[in-house]
């Protein structure tokens, strides 16, 4: 995929961060976009953001949509698919890019939250990628793209089941792109992995009951965000045109995965030492 002009992408998560920088990069390259969220005032402000790439750069997208979609939910995902390649005609590039966060040791995690994040997180990713992937094969000239974490990569205390859906992304995404490969389908596959990034995920994360839930978004975005979505899209955005299998984005990523690959597993002891001197402090409530 050389240009990413008159190609039809779509997005999820798309009411805010990347998602929303993603739609407003692809709209100023002259993409027709399908954008969905469940934060629905917030997807209606990325529309309206969209429209106005086209006033200043003479490139708007000739197409439009925007759906609430709950990602997790196999049905609506399956109609939703079916709609979009029935208004479109086709699809060229799928970028499951809508994730939620949840912090907490694992014995203080409920079962609820662990069944959304893995539901968010996991399941999102895999239905975006079965549903639109054979119109994406379809369409001669594709690319999936499936949003992990720099937590796909390495390991966190108090990041468990955050962890689990996003190694299980990398998983799925790299077997997808052999997949491909072995099949000769015209299709590019590219699992991303951002480090710190400035967005909502953290205020609007769920925490165990012995987390505080402010202090936790207040570490990450005084912490930990620091690369603003509009260069974090940019640099994925590249990545597809440059169809790479992998795209590590913040210098952060870099550090932390390089690091961990030359400690081999003893990274997990380096974290956990220093872990207790940087987060936040548990609550008493158990």
């Amino acid at each position: 995929m050389k240009s990413l002009k008159d190609k039809v992408v779509v997005i999820t998560g798309a009411g805010s961060g990347i998602g929303r920088a993603l739609a407003l990069n692809l709209a100023a390259r002259g993409s027709h976009l399908a954008l969905s969220d469940v934060d629905e005032p917030g997807l209606a402000e990325t529309v309206r953001l969209v429209s106005g790439v086209g006033a200043t750069s003479g490139t708007q997208a000739t197409k439009v949509r925007s759906d609430r979609l709950d990602v997790a939910d196999r049905d609506a995902f399956s109609r939703y698919a079916l709609d979009v390649v029935e208004e479109f005609g086709r699809v060229n590039v799928v970028i499951n890019n809508a994730g939620v966060a949840l912090a907490g040791d694992l014995t203080d995690l409920e079962y609820a939250d662990m069944d959304w994040i893995i539901g968010v997180n996991f399941w999102g990713v895999v239905h975006g990628t079965k549903e639109f992937l054979p119109h994406v094969i379809a369409s001669g000239d594709g690319h999936v793209v499936n949003l992990s974490s720099l937590f796909g990569l390495v390991s966190m205390p108090g990041q468990s089941m955050y962890n689990a859906s996003k190694y299980a992304v990398r998983g799925m995404t790299e077997a997808l792109r052999e997949e491909m490969l072995i099949a000769k389908h015209p299709v590019g596959v590219t699992a991303v992995h951002p480090g710190g990034i400035k967005t909502a995920i953290a205020r609007n994360s769920r925490v165990s009951a012995r987390e505080d839930q402010a202090a936790t978004a207040d570490f990450f975005d005084k912490k930990l965000a620091k690369m603003t979505p509009e260069k974090a899209a940019e640099i994925i955005v590249s990545g597809i045109l440059k169809n790479k299998a992998r795209v590590l984005v913040g210098l952060d990523a870099h550090v932390i995965h390089h690091a961990a690959k030359l400690a081999g597993s003893r990274y997990q002891d380096v974290i956990a030492k220093g872990a207790g001197k940087v987060l936040p402090a548990k609550t008493k409530v158990v």
